[in-house]
């Protein structure tokens, strides 16, 4: 079967049409123009601005015209992540689809669900004319996944709405009222090398195809970080060893726990047969850790490779090593206003080396601003006593929640109304544009909902097909009572 056979049609041809464009996070042009060139298309106004959002709108069923105007927002990109053993290129090639029972997964990547179901929603209600609604405009902001560039540079007066929809949520029957703000912290440690001891044999230390997933919804199950477990290993082996480091790399998108992981160490000849017991057990001890028996992808393991021709610094490879190893990681703490949510985490979430500079990114969390440059700052602290340079970038804020506000009173009716059970209203871990609107735009009365994802920012995501059914069903009841 197809998605485009799936209903509700309208729905999945949209996102069909989604899945076929690039658009990983800054490499959106293709997705802006196809954008553009399909409201053209069916004959929609539509606008871009200086950043590269897109706006639509489409006026309202008659009689309604006045009713408040409602945006509907997404956000244009997707978190690219695929599986080591997976070859695709995010900038050129679609997204293959494939349902499986009463889910849409794709084939070893990201399926893009987040947000393009958002966004596919929204292109949905532009086109269906049976529907009662008031004035509409649809915003597909850029960039959300890192930066939040799109709501940072919107501009007051592309859209004029008084009530804003989110669709970037990943649990039907959870209507959203707050998050969290968040803080990224960029520590650049300079390193110098030296020729690579040609009497060691090398090994590439590799740890692959951890659970991964969102660095906001997902740092609450406990889920391994491959940065850290890599550099626990390091550091925990290297007085026995000695590991001469030439080479590191994990991990990829700030909002992404690490899946993956690997080195390149020396070690002794005569030492290679223990550290190959070491591997092992410490691959045993990592599935016993993270409840990892029956996962058929998570490995663990060394393997030789050639002599390189130089290995970093003994001093700074220690002090790298040491200080991913102890970088605060995970939930930081628990929220004492909302039961059950997490306040505060941190997501240890890459490290890359470039030609003159090792470079480790920190992603920090909080629905508490204090809290969250606490956390920021004691990465900052031990980074550089490494001899990083250490800045901030991405800072954003959270969205307070309102319990007043008068469309979550609205969507409440309806969504028990259509169901026959109240909804869940809850603030997320996560972080969403809406903080950034209430900035530009004070007094917009929000609400975030959209279908079941499961695994988003991992290769195992994917979206719940009932859920979609439910989703538009409460989406259009919602704009049928707002006007």
């Amino acid at each position: 079967m197809k998605i485009t056979d799936l209903e509700p049609k309208l729905i999945w041809q949209c996102f069909d049409e989604i899945t076929k464009v690039p658009r990983p996070t800054h490499h959106l042009d293709k997705m802006r123009k196809f954008l553009v060139d399909w409201a053209t298309r069916h004959n929609i106004e539509v606008a871009t601005d200086e950043v590269g959002n897109v706006v639509m709108r489409k006026g309202a069923t008659p009689g309604h015209e006045n009713a408040p105007v409602v945006i509907l927002q997404g956000h244009q990109d997707m978190v690219a992540e695929k599986r080591g053993d997976k070859k695709h290129d995010f900038l050129n090639d679609p997204i293959t689809t494939i349902v499986d029972g009463d889910w849409v997964r794709a084939d070893g990547t990201t399926l893009g669900a987040d947000n393009g179901m958002g966004c596919a929603a929204a292109m949905a209600l532009l086109l269906d004319d049976s529907l009662v609604h008031g004035p509409i405009e649809c915003l597909f902001t850029v960039d959300e996944e890192q930066g939040l560039i799109g709501a940072n540079g919107l501009q007051p007066g592309f859209v004029t709405g008084t009530v804003l929809l989110n669709l970037d949520s990943e649990e039907h029957g959870h209507l959203v009222i707050g998050c969290a703000g968040g803080k990224v912290a960029v520590c650049s440690i300079p390193y110098t090398t030296e020729s690579a001891p040609a009497n060691l044999k090398y090994y590439k230390v590799h740890l692959n195809n951890f659970k991964g997933g969102h660095s906001g919804m997902e740092i609450n199950l406990g889920r391994g970080n491959a940065n850290q477990q890599l550099c626990r290993f390091l550091w925990e082996h290297n007085a026995e060893y000695g590991f001469r480091i030439a080479a590191i790399d994990g991990g990829g998108l700030a909002n992404a726990i690490p899946r993956e992981a690997w080195a390149i160490a020396g070690v002794e000849p005569s030492k290679c047969e223990a550290f190959e017991k070491d591997v092992k057990a410490f691959s045993d001890m990592i599935h016993a850790e993270f409840q990892l028996p029956e996962d058929p992808h998570f490995t663990f393991e060394a393997t030789a490779v050639e002599v390189p021709a130089t290995i970093i610094s003994p001093v700074v490879a220690d002090r790298l090593v040491a200080s991913v190893f102890c970088c605060p990681n995970g939930v930081q703490g628990m929220s004492n206003a909302v039961p059950g949510l997490v306040e505060t985490s941190c997501n240890l979430a890459s490290v890359k080396m470039g030609e003159h500079d090792i470079v480790v990114t920190v992603h920090i969390r909080s629905s508490v601003d204090s809290r969250r440059d606490e956390v920021a700052d004691k990465a900052k602290a031990l980074f550089e006593m490494s001899g990083a340079k250490v800045v901030y970038d991405d800072a954003y804020v959270g969205w307070a929640p309102n319990p007043d506000s008068k469309v979550l009173a609205i969507a409440e009716e309806s969504f028990e109304s259509l169901f026959g059970h109240k909804p869940e209203v809850e603030a997320l871990h996560a972080g969403l544009e809406t903080g950034l609107f209430l900035e530009k735009m004070p007094g917009l009365d929000m609400i975030s909902f959209g279908p079941t994802l499961k695994d988003i920012h991992s290769p195992g995501e994917k979206a719940n097909i009932p859920s979609v059914q439910e989703f538009w069903k409460f989406l259009c009841d919602i704009l049928r009572r707002l006007a």
